[in-house]
């Protein structure tokens, strides 16, 4: 009995080691993508920095939004909310799409004097990005002291990464990236 026991497991591990492992198992993520969906930030402030532009971009795998930033970009929390709120007045900025990224760039859309360094012609419109893959609409959130909010609406909760490049000149960018897929 001992040995029908002990050739029945032989027989089950070995079976084991012969059945192929599911594709998804194997799967490479899509585009080499790792980033997943979870909140990012870095918690720096940027004195005497300002926002002065926002673009949009398409690529291959991910649309991408940048922040364009007189100075340095050292702050920033980028998340998926249930919905965005306007800076100072709490109010929801609804944009269109399965999902909503709240942007929060660690720098104002003014200067010391108070003056707008950034002022959007339709701030619940501020690129075109109507034939976009994974981008919905971007919509201006506000600034209030000393921070500014963008709602990225997005098709579903997808991955993204969130990065800052420097330049051009003394100015940077704070970039970011949202998958097309999974």
């Amino acid at each position: 009995m001992k040995r029908f026991l002990a050739w029945v497991l032989a027989v089950l591990l070995s079976a084991l080691f012969l059945v192929p492992a599911s594709p998804a198992a194997n799967a490479a993520p899509y585009c080499g993508i790792t980033w997943g969906s979870l909140a990012k930030r870095d918690s720096g402030s940027a004195a005497g920095a300002a926002l002065t532009g926002v673009r949009a971009g398409r690529h291959t795998c991910y649309d991408r939004l940048v922040l364009d930033v007189r100075g340095d970009v050292d702050g920033w929390d980028v998340r998926y909310v249930p919905v965005v709120h306007a800076e100072g007045s709490g109010k929801p900025v609804p944009v269109a799409g399965g999902a909503d990224l709240q942007v929060v760039v660690r720098v104002p859309a003014y200067n010391a004097s108070g003056r707008p360094t950034y002022t959007p012609a339709n701030p619940s419109r501020l690129v075109n990005v109507s034939s976009f893959s994974t981008f919905e609409q971007v919509a201006f959130a506000g600034s209030f002291e000393g921070q500014t909010t963008i709602a990225l609406g997005v098709r579903a909760r997808l991955p993204f990464r969130v990065f800052v490049l420097d330049g051009p000149g003394s100015g940077s960018r704070l970039v970011i990236d949202v998958a097309h897929r999974w």
